[in-house]
């Protein structure tokens, strides 16, 4: 009989560059080189304005965790509830009366006999009781 070893921990992400996993380090990349290309094109007091949210950007990407999720989830979700068409759906559910009130009183009444046909007046009387339970 084989044993075989059952990976451990699936959910951490190896350490490739010193303390950061491969993609914490291609966002703190990618930012750094952001910012240097603001650098190079912009005049000083710009790229410094513009660097700071863009570098709070990729830091946030890189080691932000939001409920314990990364923000890139985060903004994949928000980004995908924007842009995609919704569908709502909305089902009335009865409340229990507070005690301090009395519940209302259904109405209960007979439905006249409108034809012979025990089925037409069945259906009849349903269409009825759809329209009153809206």
């Amino acid at each position: 009989m084989r044993q075989f070893q059952v990976p451990q921990f699936i959910e951490v992400e190896d350490k490739i560059f010193g303390p950061l996993t491969l993609k914490q380090f291609m966002y703190v990349l990618g930012g750094a080189a952001s910012i240097f290309l603001l650098y190079v094109f912009l005049p000083l007091w710009l790229a410094v304005i513009l660097g700071i949210p863009v570098g709070a950007f990729f830091l946030a990407l890189a080691f932000y965790k939001v409920n314990g999720r990364p923000v890139i989830i985060m903004l994949e979700s928000a980004l995908g509830h924007y842009t995609q068409t919704r569908l709502y759906i909305w089902k009335k559910t009865e409340r229990p009366a507070k005690k301090a009130e009395a519940a209302p009183e259904k109405n209960n009444f007979q439905l006249p006999k409108l034809t012979e046909s025990k089925l037409k007046d069945l259906s009849w009387s349903l269409d009825i009781q759809e329209k009153l339970q809206r």
